[in-house]
C-alpha cells in the first residue's frame, strides 16, 4: 500500500522577515527549512510511520550501522518558482528511481518512487515560503536512507530510516556563468569496476575528497578521474558528469560502463541534444583523445554538468605542470545547453519532454 505521509507539526516557524534575509544571501546548503519528510523500514513491516515533521536534531546510538559500514544513499533535485508563483519539480521520478537502484546496490530497502515522490510534494507544500524567487534561486531537496540499525555485525541492516531535507540555494554562479580549471588525477580513482561508480552514495564522494583538495591545491575548482583500471579513460569529475564538443557538431559524453553515476542532468542533455543542433555521442573518451583534440582543433569545448550548477564550462585540464586549455568561442554550446534546460525548469519556455511537475 502506497504511504500515508500524515502531519505532525505544519507551523512556520521561521517568520517571513527571517526568510527575506536568508534569501539575499543563500548560499548551498547553509539554511534548512521548518520540517522534513521522515519513514522507517523493518525486515519484519516494510516501510510504515511515514510523517511530516519539524526539523530537528537526529538521535542515533553509537553502534549505528551507518557509522561503521557506511550504507546509505541519498539525492539531489531541486524545486524552481515560477513567476506566476507556481511551485515545480524537475524530473522527481528520475531522482526517485535512482535512489532505488542506489539503495538496491548497497542492500538497502528500496521506497517505491511514488512514495518519494509523495515525500517531496508534501515536504514542498508544507514549506513552500521558503521556496525563494530570485534568480536562478531554488530550493534544493536531499532525500537519504541510512542503516539505521543498533549492531556491528557486518551483514545488511534489518533497520532503516529515510528522510528529506531542503535547504534555499541560490545561483551557482553569482556573476554571470565562468568557466573553470579541472585538475585531472592521475593516481586517485573515485571508482572501480564492479564497485559502487553508478550508485549516489557517501563513500563514492568521500573517496573523491583527497584528490578534490589536491585540484584545489593546483588552482583549479574541481577534479576529473580517469579509469581505476588503467588510467586511460575519463570516467566524471568528482561530483559531475563531463561532456565535450566536437568541431564536427558531436556531443561526446563518457558512456555509463557501472564507474560513472548516471546524472539526470547528462541526460538531459543528450535528449536536448539533438532539437538544439548537436549529435549525442555515448562512448569511452580516453584522456589523450581529449588532449589531442583541444590540441589540434578537433575538440572545441569541454563541460560538466549536475543538479547544483547545471552547466558549467571548462576553460582548461591540468595535467601534471601542463595546462591544455579550451579555444575561447564567441558562442558556446555549453551556455546555449544551459540556457535552455534553466528555461525549461523555471517554465519561461515550453517542456516539449514532460519533465516538469507542479507542486503547488
Amino acid at each position: 500500500m502506497p504511504l500515508e505521509f500524515s502531519i505532525r507539526d505544519d507551523q512556520q516557524h521561521t517568520s517571513q522577515q527571517e526568510l527575506e534575509a536568508i534569501f539575499a544571501d543563500p548560499g548551498f546548503g547553509k539554511h534548512f527549512t521548518d520540517h522534513m519528510a521522515v519513514a522507517t523500514w523493518t525486515k519484519e513491516e516494510g516501510w510504515h510511520d511515514a510523517a511530516i515533521d519539524r526539523y530537528s536534531e537526529l538521535s542515533f546510538t553509537p553502534g549505528s550501522a551507518v557509522f561503521h559500514y557506511g550504507q546509505e544513499v541519498f539525492e539531489g533535485l531541486k524545486a524552481y518558482r515560477r513567476a506566476d508563483g507556481s511551485i515545480w519539480l524537475f524530473r522527481p521520478e528520475a531522482n526517485g528511481e535512482r535512489l532505488a537502484r542506489s539503495s538496491q546496490r548497497l542492500a538497502l530497502p528500496e521506497l517505491p518512487v511514488a512514495d518519494f515522490l509523495t515525500s517531496i510534494t508534501e515536504l514542498v507544500k508544507i514549506d513552500r515560503n521558503w521556496v525563494p524567487g530570485g534568480a536562478e534561486q531554488s530550493l534544493y531537496l536531499r532525500p537519504f536512507t541510512i542503516a539505521h540499525e543498533d549492531f556491528l555485525g557486518v551483514r545488511p541492516a534489518h533497520t532503516a530510516a529515510y528522510y528529506v531535507i531542503a535547504s534555499p540555494v541560490g545561483g551557482y554562479f553569482t556573476g554571470g556563468v565562468t568557466s573553470v580549471d579541472i585538475w585531472v588525477s592521475l593516481d586517485s580513482a573515485r571508482a572501480g569496476a564492479g564497485g559502487t561508480g553508478a550508485a549516489k552514495c557517501g563513500g563514492n564522494y568521500a573517496a573523491s575528497l583527497l584528490a578534490t583538495r589536491q585540484a584545489q591545491e593546483q588552482g583549479c575548482s574541481q577534479v576529473l578521474f580517469l579509469d581505476a583500471a588503467d588510467r586511460s579513460h575519463i570516467d566524471e569529475l568528482g561530483g559531475m558528469n563531463f561532456f565535450v564538443v566536437t568541431a564536427q557538431g558531436q556531443l561526446l559524453t563518457p558512456e555509463l560502463n557501472g564507474n560513472i553515476l548516471p546524472g539526470i542532468t547528462r541526460d538531459s542533455i543528450l535528449r536536448m541534444a539533438p532539437d538544439l543542433g548537436l549529435e549525442p555521442v555515448e562512448r569511452g573518451i580516453t584522456l589523450d583523445e581529449v588532449l589531442g583534440g583541444i590540441a589540434d582543433g578537433t575538440i572545441t569545448e569541454a563541460f560538466a554538468c549536475g543538479t547544483a550548477a547545471v552547466v558549467t564550462p571548462i576553460r582548461s585540464l591540468k595535467v601534471g605542470e601542463q595546462v591544455h586549455s579550451l579555444p575561447q568561442v564567441d558562442s558556446p554550446w555549453s551556455l546555449r545547453i544551459r540556457q535552455n534546460l534553466v528555461d525549461i525548469q523555471y517554465g519561461r519556455i515550453e517542456d516539449p519532454y514532460g519533465w516538469t511537475v507542479r507542486v503547488c
